[in-house]
């Protein structure tokens, strides 16, 4: 009866020592199920030099994650993981089959789903009776136990225990040497090879990106995708007569809507179009629409890159850069202005001379830090004594169920809590709902007051940092040059719908103020003999 070793993990790197403790477990064929301890005890740094297999059972390499890359929990593609597995068994004489496992969310019957996983992938039932698991962690091996496994420990077996993969791989990303030493050669060549390395220190190192590949860890996605396919047409619409043919692309393209439409205009059949997202969700929606052949211009491609880790193109090579709700989160979760010039200073310099950057987004009120008195209505919903500062513990849903609830008034305490850049104001005395504070502290308040479904996000991003008059300081510094149909604009639907039925600008001295604007779109060209 042939005998398995199950080996279940993420697998972005492949140690020496696993290659001792694979090849002498594996050795003991049938007597691993008969053994009271199946795992060896030894540790072996080298590697077998030939090709032969080392007989008894073959290692069943389940590749958990395996549809996730360029996360700091995942920062390596399945297929550059398969490569380094198959490499490596060569080397340490086993017997392998790869098999991957896509990730789910989080469940205690992940034993199972990988099992099943491995008989629809390969035809292999394995069973208790012919297979025992090599796993470290302990949750994990539990999940097995419960089902009737042997377990062997790989680096539990040892004392001491030797450094586990995921911590060379940290040592990797913080540069230090020793981790060529505690890596197996078959990983060390594949990562040279693919420039792996320098992928994986800056994915891990990565300031803004999360485990999980996206901005926040409270975002919405779905939301955020038919949000930007609602809005395409519109915002395709407003930048399709400054777009110049050649190599187009489109910053932070989401779902890759705005595309779409730019491949539908004849006059860019001959373009190359191309969308650079850093959020996975969105990336692998862009993706999805690729390969279900979406696109009819053949020179589609998509980049899952970070606009803030450094330039994405080389100089010189993009005629039109499109972005379009961008440079605030560029300005919200960097570095603020500084991020934001280094920013716009690289797509100065990936633009060729006479190419165009459109950038469409929201804005500052002019005169932003003057003060004013906000009038919000207390009366469309329920007054808390005190805001709670408990939001980010409970659920997404019930977090929205609670701001919901709140008048207007009382969400701007709410607004106040969980907001990342801190404002002052005041309740004006004698003055039901009237509070003191910033234009700027306001518009930034009114305008994502409505954004329950992904309060928590929203509540991490600044749209007013910059008013007009500093976009065209940056802009020009830089050395853009900025075309006449460059303007601000005022959003009268959210005004009509959103600000003035709750809410009401005044004077301190009680002069009612018009609503300022609340986008801007920015046309800057590089100049044409730069």
């Amino acid at each position: 009866m042939p005998r398995y070793l199950l080996f279940p993990g993420r697998h972005h790197l492949l140690t020496r020592f696993q290659a001792g403790y694979l090849r002498q477990l594996a050795a003991q064929g049938d007597d691993l199920l008969a053994d009271g301890d199946g795992a060896t005890r030894s540790e072996d740094t080298g590697g077998a030099t030939g090709s032969e297999d080392a007989g008894g059972a073959t290692v069943v390499w389940a590749v958990t994650s395996a549809n996730h890359e360029n996360t700091r929990r995942n920062p390596v593609p399945y297929h550059r993981r398969e490569a380094a597995i198959e490499r490596f068994s060569v080397l340490a004489g086993l017997r392998s089959v790869v098999v991957p496992v896509f990730d789910t969310v989080p469940t205690d019957r992940f034993a199972e789903v990988t099992l099943k996983t491995v008989a629809a992938s390969t035809g292999l039932e394995l069973t208790p009776a012919d297979t025992v698991v090599a796993c470290s962690t302990p949750e994990v091996a539990a999940m097995y136990e419960r089902l009737g496994f042997r377990i062997a420990g790989v680096e539990a077996d040892v004392e001491p225990t030797p450094v586990r993969p995921w911590d060379v791989l940290l040592r990797l990303a913080d540069d230090d040497p020793s981790w060529r030493d505690l890596t197996h050669p078959a990983t060390v060549d594949v990562y040279r090879r693919y420039r792996l390395d320098d992928l994986v220190r800056s994915v891990v190192n990565d300031p803004v990106v999360g485990d999980e590949g996206g901005l926040t860890t409270t975002r919405d996605y779905r939301t955020y995708a038919e949000a930007f396919s609602d809005a395409a047409q519109r915002k395709w619409d407003a930048v399709r007569e400054h777009v110049r043919p050649g190599r187009i692309v489109d910053v932070g393209c989401g779902a890759g809507a705005v595309l779409e439409l730019a491949d539908r205009e004849p006059a860019l059949r001959e373009s190359d179009l191309i969308g650079v997202e850093v959020a996975r969700h969105l990336f692998e929606e862009c993706v999805h629409k690729k390969a279900q052949g979406v696109f009819a211009n053949p020179n589609v491609f998509f980049y899952r890159r970070n606009v803030l880790g450094g330039a994405v193109f080389a100089p010189r090579s993009v005629d039109t850069t499109m972005t379009s709700a961008l440079t605030h989160e560029i300005w919200s979760y960097g570095e603020r202005m500084a991020s934001l010039r280094r920013f716009v200073q690289a797509l100065y310099d990936h633009t060729v001379p006479g190419g165009v950057w459109i950038n469409s987004d929201v804005c500052g009120p002019d005169g932003q830090d003057r003060t004013v008195h906000l009038r919000l209505a207390t009366t469309d919903g329920v007054n808390p004594p005190t805001p709670r500062a408990d939001l980010a513990a409970l659920p997404a849903g019930e977090v929205t169920a609670y701001v919901d609830a709140l008048s207007t008034r009382a969400r701007l305490d709410q607004f106040a809590v969980d907001y990342r850049f801190p404002f002052a104001y005041r309740q004006v005395d004698g003055a039901d709902g009237v509070v003191e504070l910033t234009l700027g502290a306001a518009m930034d308040f009114l305008t994502r007051k409505d954004y329950t479904d992904n309060w928590l996000s929203e509540t991490q991003e600044q749209f007013c940092g910059l008013e007009y008059a500093d976009w065209k300081s940056l802009l020009t510094d830089v050395g853009f040059e900025i075309d006449p149909a460059s303007a601000t604009s005022r959003n009268d639907w959210i005004v009509t719908n959103r600000l003035a039925p709750v809410a009401a600008l005044s004077t301190p001295a009680g002069e009612p103020l018009d609503w300022p604007v609340t986008h801007v779109r920015l046309i800057a060209r590089r100049p044409v003999n730069t």
